[in-house]
């Protein structure tokens, strides 16, 4: 064949190889999105109900003194407790379990704060053209993790009780700096001291019980939050690793002051191991409207 006829035959044999990438991708997102809905609705049937309450500083009194500081800060007196939040996020992902492969990724979380339970749905960029869905998500005393290439061949996938679903309340708990009512004794954390910028915070679902330490800057804000094992995939394993969350860049969302970026990390003993970096865009409470 010559040249003139073979540039024709390869453009058109690689407009058919992206044609079907898209329709695989498209195919892959919407079974995802379906999974997506299917997993909220199993999340907010599960969920306790509530009659709207609201936060009194009075509940305050007997907790440590870098605690009472931190929701004196980040709480109007009379806020209203939240029920549920919607947050959206974009940053960076890191891929490879030694080294470096940061990809950048986009998602959305559904909260649930009665009974503590989240979904987290995120679209990671692997290549142009190829992303990989994820769920991470706590639902009903249970934990899930599910990573699929174009939402349709897996990479990983994880679910169930006890460690697990420790592992995921703890999320949870570390990210209640987003919803930060769920950190108040009537929500049902417990407070620990610890010094006079930590406290240790104690979270209880039914047979699932998830302890992070929190530490405060001197700003009274939240500015970390510690575990000293967390599991961690290590060739297929679970490794209780140290782990922890750093929050930064604060403002005010919803009456409340949250973070807007943070960087979570393992911290095993050859080094700290960054592997999320985001960027919240935009949250709602309760189903009012997003607050960028």
């Amino acid at each position: 064949m010559s040249a003139a006829l073979a540039l024709p035959a390869m453009a058109a044999a690689l407009a058919a190889l992206a044609l079907g990438l898209a329709a695989l991708a498209a195919c892959g997102a919407a079974r995802w999105r379906a999974a997506t809905t299917a997993l909220v609705a199993r999340l907010d049937a599960l969920a306790a109900p509530s009659a709207p309450a609201h936060y009194a500083a009075n509940e305050l009194v007997a907790l440590p003194a870098p605690v009472q500081r931190y929701l004196q800060r980040v709480l109007p007196e009379g806020a209203p407790i939240v029920r549920s939040a919607r947050l959206v996020h974009a940053g960076e992902f890191n891929l490879a379990a030694d080294g470096e492969r940061w990809k950048a990724f986009v998602s959305t979380q559904e909260v649930r704060c009665a009974r503590p339970g989240f979904v987290w749905h995120a679209r990671v960029r692997a290549v142009p053209g190829v992303t990989v869905q994820v769920h991470d998500a706590y639902v009903g005393g249970e934990g899930l993790l599910h990573a699929a290439l174009l939402g349709l061949l897996p990479l990983a996938r994880q679910q169930g009780t006890g460690a697990f679903a420790r592992d995921e309340l703890m999320r949870w708990l570390a990210e209640a700096a987003w919803y930060p009512t769920a950190l108040l004794p009537s929500q049902g954390v417990r407070w620990e001291p610890i010094d006079a910028h930590r406290a240790r915070a104690t979270l209880r679902d039914g047979d699932v019980e998830a302890t992070l330490e929190f530490e405060f800057g001197a700003d009274d804000l939240i500015a970390a939050v510690r575990a000293p094992a967390r599991g961690r995939l290590v060739g297929g394993r679970s490794v209780g690793t140290p782990w922890e969350g750093r929050w930064s860049r604060y403002g005010q969302r919803g009456g409340m002051w949250i973070p807007t970026a943070g960087e979570v990390a393992w911290l095993p003993p050859e080094g700290r191991r960054p592997y999320w970096r985001g960027t919240l865009t935009a949250v709602a409470y309760d189903g009012a409207p997003s607050a960028r």
